[in-house]
Order: C-alpha cells, then sequence, then structure tokens
C-alpha cells in the first residue's frame, strides 16, 4: 500500500510489534491500564509473576449448547485437573460428567433450578402450571445466530414467553460459580472466596467480537469479575482449549482411528505416538451441539507453545443439526401445523421426546442393523388424536416415509437407514467444510487431525471422517472426548500465554481523512476544509484478515481531539471478511464496534494546546483489547473497545 499522508485524526501509519513490556505504559510503571481484559504476556521474566500468583485456583466452565461443565486445577498443583462431582440425575445412555444446559426460572422469572434438575421439576409439573414457567435450552446458539447481538437481546422460552439473554447467561453462570465455589470449599474445609479464582469461559473460535464480549457481561453481572478486575476472567476459545489438552496426550489416552484400538507399541508415558516432533502441524475438529470449529496449530518444542497455521473456521454445524432434522420428520408424518402446536400446548412432553430421541440418536451406528425404538410420549398420541381426529398409527401408516413404523408397544420404529439420513446433512457440511480447509495452502502437511466435542462420539462422523481424510493423516480421538475442551480451558488458565500466535478472522480499521491526490482519489471523496483538498472514508487498516500476529503485539496509532477541552474521543471501527479495503464505503465493510477514549482525569495540569492521546490495540489474544496514554501529560487514558453497545 502506498504511504499515506496523515489525516486530521489519525496519526503516522505505523503497526509496532511490542511485547506489553516495552510498551510506554509499563515504562511509565503506570498499573492503571485497564485493557478490555488482561494483557497475557507473560515473560520469561519474573516481572509478571506476583500478578499471577493471586490466584489459588483456576476454573474452566464449558458453557456448552447441550451440556455444560465445569473443573479446575489448583495453581499448587497444575499438572492435577478435577473434573467437577458427578451431577444427580443422569439419562439412560449418556455419560453424565456434564450436565445438560436448559434453566428454569419461575412464573414471577426468579432462578429456580439449571441442568438435570430443571428438567426434572419442569417434567413434573401439572400441563397448566407448566405454561406459566419459563424453560429454556440450548439457547447458546443465538449469540451465534443474532446479527445484531445487544445487551438487550432476548431469548424465547418453551412456552414462547420472551426474556432477556443476558440474564439467562447471568443466572446459568451465577449457577456454576456457586457449585464450583461450594465444591472448592466443601474439599478445602474452608470457606472459598470468588476472589482466590481465576476463571475461564469457553466460547467457540467463530464467535465474533460481540458475543464474546456479551458473555464477558454476563459473567460480571453474575459476580465472577469485574470491569475493574477484568483480568479474573479469561474468555477461552473452544478447540484452542481442546488443541492445549490433545498436545499433551498420553498414548494411552486416546484412540487411534486407523488402527480403531489404542495406539501400541509405545509406552504409555510418550505423548501422541512419540509422535509430535518440532514444527508439526495439526488439526483440532471441534464438534459440539451448537457448532463446529476448526482450528489448524503448528506447535514449538520443546515448551509446546502453538502457532495458529489458519484463521478459525467452521459453522453452525453441531449435532442440533439431527434433532432439527428428527423434527423436519415428524413434521412431515404428523404435519407441521400439529408439531407446532404441540410444541406450545405440551412444551413438557415435547422435552421428553427429544430426550427420547437423544438416547437413540446415541446408539446409531454405521454398521447397526436392528431399528432403533423411540418413545412417544403419552401427551403425544392423545393430543394427536384429539387434534386430527384419527390415530398416530393412522398417520404412520399414510404418510410416506418408509422407514419409520409404529411397534406395537406405542414406539416410533426407525430403521438404521431412516436414523443416518437424520445425521447425514449435518456430517456432510462437517466434511465439506474440512475439505475446503485442507485445499488451503496454509494447510498442508498436517500429521494429526483430533476429532473432539461431544458429537465427535457419534460412530458415524468417525467413520466419515475417517473415509474421508485418512489417507492425509492420522485420526485421533481423545479417549475423553466430551471433557477435552473442558481439561485444556483450565489449562489454558493456568498459562494463557502458550499460544503465541493468532490468526485475524476479519480485517479491522477506521475511518480517516487523507490528503486528496488528484487521479487516485475517486472525485465524490473530495472534502475542501480551510483551503486544504481532503479524501474522505479513507480505511485506515489496523489488522487485515488471516493476518498473523503475536501474543501481546500491539497496533499504535495517535488521535488529536478536535479541541483540547474534548473530554471524549469516539472512534467508530469497521471491520470487513476481505483482505483488500480502501474505503468504508466499500461493499463489505460494516461498522463493528467503537474505540472509545476517556480524558477525564488527564486536565489537572493546564492543557495544551495540541493533545495527542497514542492508542495501542493488541489483536492477539483471544478478545481485543486496548490501552492508550495521553503523550504530553504521559498519563494513561481510559480506553476500551466496544463491540455491543454502539
Amino acid at each position: 500500500m502506498s504511504e499515506k499522508e496523515a489525516g486530521s485524526d489519525a496519526g503516522p501509519r505505523e503497526t509496532a510489534p511490542m511485547s506489553a513490556y516495552s510498551s510506554p505504559a509499563r515504562s511509565l510503571g503506570d498499573t492503571g491500564i485497564t485493557p478490555l481484559s488482561p494483557s497475557h504476556i507473560v515473560n520469561d521474566s519474573d516481572a509478571n509473576v506476583s500478578e499471577e500468583q493471586s490466584f489459588l485456583v483456576v476454573v474452566a466452565i464449558d458453557f456448552g449448547t447441550t451440556s455444560s461443565g465445569y473443573a479446575y486445577s489448583f495453581t499448587k498443583e497444575p499438572e492435577c485437573i478435577h473434573v467437577m462431582r458427578r451431577w444427580e440425575g443422569g439419562d439412560p445412555g449418556v455419560s453424565n460428567q456434564k450436565t445438560p444446559t436448559t434453566i428454569l426460572l419461575t412464573p414471577e422469572r426468579k432462578f429456580h433450578s439449571f441442568g438435570y434438575a430443571a428438567r426434572d421439576f419442569y417434567h413434573d409439573l401439572d400441563p397448566n402450571e407448566a405454561k406459566q414457567w419459563l424453560y429454556l435450552e440450548k439457547f447458546k446458539m443465538k449469540l451465534h445466530t443474532t446479527g445484531n447481538l445487544t445487551m438487550e437481546t432476548d431469548l424465547t422460552a418453551a412456552n414462547g414467553k420472551k426474556i432477556k439473554a443476558l440474564e439467562i447467561f447471568a443466572y446459568a453462570l451465577q449457577y456454576f460459580k456457586e457449585q464450583a465455589l461450594k465444591e472448592l470449599s466443601d474439599q478445602a474445609g474452608s470457606e472459598f472466596e470468588n476472589s482466590d479464582v481465576r476463571w475461564v469461559i469457553t466460547v467457540p473460535a467463530i464467535w465474533k467480537q460481540p458475543a464474546k464480549q456479551f458473555m464477558r457481561q454476563a459473567a460480571y453481572q453474575a459476580g465472577m469479575a469485574t470491569p475493574e478486575n477484568p483480568e479474573q476472567l479469561i474468555i477461552a476459545l473452544e478447540p484452542e482449549a481442546a488443541s492445549i489438552y490433545c498436545r499433551k496426550l498420553r498414548l494411552h489416552q486416546m484412540i487411534d482411528l486407523s488402527s480403531k484400538a489404542a495406539v501400541n507399541g509405545y509406552t504409555s508415558s510418550d505423548t501422541v505416538g512419540a509422535g509430535f516432533a518440532q514444527g508439526d502441524r495439526y488439526v483440532v475438529v471441534d464438534s459440539g451441539g451448537g457448532t463446529v470449529d476448526l482450528t489448524v496449530h503448528q506447535i514449538r518444542l520443546p515448551e509446546g507453545h502453538l502457532k495458529e497455521l489458519y484463521k478459525s473456521t467452521g459453522g453452525p454445524y453441531g449435532s442440533l443439526g439431527v434433532d432439527y432434522e428428527f423434527e423436519k420428520l415428524l413434521c412431515k408424518i404428523f404435519g407441521e401445523d400439529f408439531i407446532e402446536q404441540f410444541k406450545i400446548k405440551r412444551p413438557a412432553a415435547w422435552v421428553d421426546l427429544m430426550i427420547a430421541f437423544e438416547s437413540r440418536k446415541r446408539a446409531a451406528a454405521p454398521d447397526r442393523t436392528n431399528p432403533l425404538n423411540i418413545n412417544l410420549p403419552f401427551s403425544f398420541i392423545d393430543y394427536y388424536k384429539k387434534f386430527r381426529g384419527h390415530s398416530v398409527e393412522h398417520a404412520l401408516r399414510k404418510s410416506n416415509v418408509d422407514f419409520v413404523k409404529w411397534s406395537s408397544q406405542g414406539m416410533l420404529r426407525m430403521s438404521p437407514d431412516a436414523m443416518n439420513a437424520l445425521f447425514k446433512p449435518t456430517i456432510d457440511n462437517i466434511i465439506d467444510h474440512l475439505r475446503d480447509l485442507f485445499e488451503k495452502p496454509e494447510v498442508t502437511d498436517v500429521k494429526f487431525l483430533f476429532l473432539v466435542g461431544g458429537f465427535a462420539e457419534a460412530p458415524l462422523l468417525q467413520q466419515a471422517v475417517q473415509a474421508a481424510f485418512g489417507n492425509k493423516c492420522r485420526i485421533i480421538i481423545p479417549q475423553d472426548v466430551g471433557l477435552t475442551i473442558l481439561k485444556g480451558a483450565v489449562l489454558f488458565g493456568l498459562d494463557p500465554a502458550v499460544i503465541k500466535v493468532r490468526r485475524s478472522p476479519l480485517t479491522y480499521g477506521v475511518g480517516v481523512l487523507n490528503r486528496y491526490v488528484e487521479g487516485k482519489h475517486p472525485p465524490d471523496k473530495l472534502l475542501v476544509k480551510d483551503g486544504t483538498r481532503w479524501c474522505t472514508d479513507v480505511f485506515d487498516k489496523f489488522i487485515s484478515a488471516d493476518q498473523s500476529v503475536a501474543l501481546g503485539e500491539t497496533v499504535k496509532r495517535s488521535y488529536t481531539p478536535a479541541k483540547p477541552s474534548q473530554m471524549l474521543i469516539v472512534i467508530n471501527i469497521y471491520s470487513a471478511e476481505q483482505d483488500n479495503v480502501n474505503f468504508i464505503t466499500d461493499p463489505g465493510v460494516k461498522k463493528c464496534g467503537t474505540l472509545r477514549l476517556d480524558l477525564t482525569g488527564t486536565n489537572d495540569t493546564p492543557l495544551p494546546t495540541r493533545r495527542e492521546i497514542q492508542t495501542y490495540m493488541q489483536f492477539g489474544d483471544t478478545e481485543i483489547k486496548a490501552m492508550a496514554i495521553d503523550i504530553p501529560t504521559s498519563k494513561s487514558v481510559k480506553a476500551g473497545i466496544d463491540f455491543l453497545n454502539y
């Protein structure tokens, strides 16, 4: 890009790779800078030790679409990861180390229960009473699918009533906070305080910045951390957490799909296939309930530091897709009008039916020959008769769905082919996405593919991945695949600096004025001010999509208030998926947030006529952060980037 002259509100274009230590903020000895969340630059020096040691324990919460859980590790014995106590009330055929992500509020909208307890209580309510209660499940996907997420975004409960998403997420996190503190106190034999804990919350890597900030806000509301002490909470990316765990796997802790057995021939103390050599590349496929996230990492030995080779990709291809196909099948057999009504009129029975489907879904396998029976709740059969005037059995006979029959015990009998067909669209999406990824030039010479997340337990998915990519790399499944992210998130909380290089998912920048160059700039962008010719709307790029960015590397810009007395500078931030952006008005460029510089508190000395606020932005962490200095007074300026309320 040609050198541009600095405009009226942007300083010289320069990108300084700097660690947080050489930034003026540190050298001035001013610790008053709180970036949006911590700067995790842990150098080998001891400079950061005091701050790091202040937490006795790291607790990670894997807040999943379908199931959730927490795990923890005391900072004194980091190798020992404890997964939360077992939950009461598990389902048949489902291991209950994690609990369903379901929440129940009373008719007065107060928190009542979470997980199995919420589900069972809701289920036992009288149908007319149940309509007053607010029951929510699988609500995490809303943060991914909402294009313009704000603090005001609503969720819809099973009874059709709306409630603020922020409230639900805060209730859920508060529940986990209380459970974890209680378990820690019981174990330690003394009261554990929130201040003793560093919290880690996992989110999909493909989530946009607003959704990450939303999670952070919900955690603040749940009392896990505060805007004044953001370092107490770390947002971890799910596939990154899985990756951190996978690189430490011992041989007896994984299944190699190519040999179908636990890998032999090595001592069990070796890590993957004794296999990680310097610079090895591997892909982590994190397939959960809502999303599938793909991450490509390269390992640097001996420390085991990780470098991201290609920006995170993925999409809404989680196991929920299979549930959705089942629902479509029911609509085909019984009619969409009936299913919609049934969900509203008998919400608890609908939940029951989906639980029955879930346990059969887990029994699906490529080599299965005998049919799968799904229990239809009595109220389904009863309500259908009232609604249609004929029996469920009749509906099945006259629907042209050959794979699904009625069994005399009151069950839907599905042939294995019918069940496999429900998986197909979701699995095809995952395989297509992986194919695209493997075609990228950055993704060559991949040695391992780790399949993790709850959906990775599905033999149909395992077989599809092995068939499509088994000739390219070794396909490995950790033994405790559903807990991989949870355990990795604890490791990340203990050492957030383990991932040294990431890729920016988007191009970010701001709009500036540049000197107008005849012939280079479009005439409609010309602005004449005090006799000077300016070009408006120029996109000043901070970072490009898929650009490598090291942890702690900063992008530096200077901004000048329009008049010396101005107390707040608000600068719009724009983003784009493409790399080559010239103007903020280009197609595909969207306003995505604001950079706010709060200059109150810097004006106790006589103000200079021209002020310069130097701003440092970090794009190498799991969240984007900013800090700033008032150059004339060398004071820190409160800086923040807001992706939610702009």
